[in-house]
């Protein structure tokens, strides 16, 4: 098995949450992660700006600046995942107490805007602003929900504040946080909320076989230093919290929730949970590892796949009872605050 290398600026290792496991054997080599099409959603996109890389589709604005693919497939894993929090959330699109008629909302990093279009049938009050580097997004969503082609990490423009900022799966995304605070902070009215939901890639466990050095932490460990090498953060949920005070907001919360992977679990909701979020790292890999491991570590796209079997039976294998932190940070900006 091939060595990664570790990346210094990773934290030594997630704050561990016990999950209680299910007794007696579980099938490692459960197909309910070989077929994904039943539990996604497809969008259609409208993108214009793309490229091939390795049989991936990529956008091309700002190119560089984000490692992920932005085709189909990658569409249906994000909305794989945007089911896999709203279920960890306890259904809810938010946690921020942002009342029954919220006004304006943006969404940063939209995605495949499925967030943004679940919150626009939600709140009919709210005029709903999701941005993102690839125009993915459907066409047809509800009269109170946009979309526009932007970088979050550059000088925002607003003409109005919003009454609410959310920002959820950005890890690997962003260079600067904590400007990114800052400018949430600026365009959020007196009294507004925001809301940062974030995990780690550090897998861990309480009770199972997962070991360091085993395939599944070398892929992890080696997608962290690979995302810190394109100068991006790779895991900004430990950090979310610090980041939101040091802004200026205030009535902060915060939440950790671990996520496991597979069905292990003996609690029903997190078998659930468990499952989805097998699915969608089975489905997920490659996405995630292909210009990650061609560009920093010289791999060629053959070694990759060779090294990502072994990762998926460590996923498959319920018997290391793996899971990652999930983290939910909200605040709110003093109503004193201009």
């Amino acid at each position: 098995m091939a060595d990664v290398s570790e990346d210094p600026a990773v934290p030594s290792g997630p704050q561990p949450v016990q999950i209680e496991a299910e007794e007696g054997e579980l099938d490692t080599d459960s197909a309910f992660g070989d077929d994904a099409e039943s539990y996604t959603t497809s969008l259609k996109s409208s993108i214009t700006n793309y490229k091939y890389e390795n049989g991936r589709r990529y956008h091309a604005f700002k190119d560089g600046s984000y490692f992920l693919p932005n085709d189909e497939s990658e569409a249906d894993r994000l909305d794989l995942f945007h089911h896999i929090m709203s279920l960890r959330c306890d259904g809810e699109l938010h946690w921020a107490p942002i009342g029954d008629n919220p006004g304006r909302i943006l969404d940063i990093g939209t995605g495949t805007g499925i967030w943004a279009i679940d919150m626009g049938d939600k709140y009919p009050s709210a005029e709903i602003l999701g941005n993102d580097l690839s125009a993915i997004q459907p066409t047809l969503v509800p009269p109170n929900v946009k979309f526009e082609v932007d970088d979050a990490e550059n000088e925002w423009v607003y003409s109005s504040k919003f009454d609410y900022i959310h920002c959820r799966y950005m890890a690997g995304s962003l260079k600067d946080w904590p400007r990114l605070m800052q400018q949430a902070y600026k365009y959020t009215k007196p009294g507004g909320w925001v809301e940062f939901q974030d995990f780690d890639m550090t897998f861990y466990s309480t009770g199972g076989e997962f070991k360091e050095n085993s395939a599944l932490d070398q892929w992890a460990t080696g997608v962290k230093h690979g995302i810190s090498k394109f100068g991006l953060v790779a895991e900004p949920g430990p950090k979310l919290e610090g980041w939101v005070k040091d802004a200026g907001f205030t009535n902060v919360h915060h939440s950790v929730l671990p996520i496991p992977v597979g069905q292990w679990p003996k609690d029903k909701k997190l078998k659930e949970i468990g499952a989805f979020d097998l699915i969608q790292f089975l489905d997920g890999c490659e996405a995630i590892s292909l210009r990650i491991f061609t560009n920093v570590q010289g791999w060629s796209p053959e070694h990759i796949q060779v090294f990502l079997s072994d990762v998926r039976k460590d996923l498959k294998n319920t018997r290391l009872q793996a899971q990652h932190n999930f983290h939910v940070v909200y605040g709110q900006k003093p109503l004193t605050a201009e």
